[in-house]
């Protein structure tokens, strides 16, 4: 089986904490469709495309989008991913969605989260219709010529099939705890 989830899959259900201090499960995001991301707040993958990301959840929240952040590194491998740092950098940058902690990684290993960031689109089903990266380069965003994550949720606002459902993300490697900073799960591969 798989690492990652399977496009078609229904979405594992959660119930985490945010950095507002409050904890949200899957249903009460009620957005027609929604894109859960896994991120933190080191890695510079992520850094450096979160105006990216934060432009797409903008461009498509009038279209009934909603993003939700899951941070699910291990605060012991990078003590910068713990959940002060969470709040801290919600407050000086305050993104346009929920930053939810994922502590005992289970979130992260019912998804079959690879890299941070790794992005889940899901439709009003809540079934997944597109995994992976969000531009070909996140590190260095303004020299991507790709936006699958844009793409995607273009044609899924329109009514229109989804053509791509495959990427594999771009960034670091989920930190699990007590493995490696660069460990990856035995059955962890390439989406494609």
């Amino acid at each position: 089986m798989a690492f990652t989830l399977a496009t078609g899959s229904k979405a594992p259900g959660f119930s985490l904490k945010a950095t507002d201090g409050k904890i949200y499960d899957l249903k009460d995001f009620r957005s027609k469709y929604l894109v859960v991301f896994f991120t933190c707040n080191h890695c510079p993958y992520v850094i450096n495309s979160d105006e990216n990301t934060r432009n797409t959840a903008l461009k498509f929240k009038d279209k009934d989008v909603e993003f939700v952040a899951i941070n699910s590194n291990s605060k012991n491998t990078y003590a910068e991913d713990d959940y002060d740092n969470m709040v801290s950098r919600m407050q000086k940058f305050n993104f346009p969605w929920k930053y939810l902690y994922d502590e005992s990684q289970e979130v992260a290993l019912s998804y079959g989260a690879l890299r941070t960031p790794h992005f889940y689109v899901l439709n009003e089903n809540r079934e997944l219709v597109y995994t992976g990266r969000a531009l070909n380069n996140p590190r260095h965003p303004s020299q991507s010529n790709l936006f699958e994550l844009d793409s995607c949720l273009t044609e899924l606002t329109e009514g229109k099939e989804v053509t791509i459902k495959l990427t594999n993300p771009i960034g670091c490697n989920v930190k699990w705890d007590g493995k490696d900073a660069h460990w990856m799960p035995p059955d962890a591969c390439d989406l494609v």
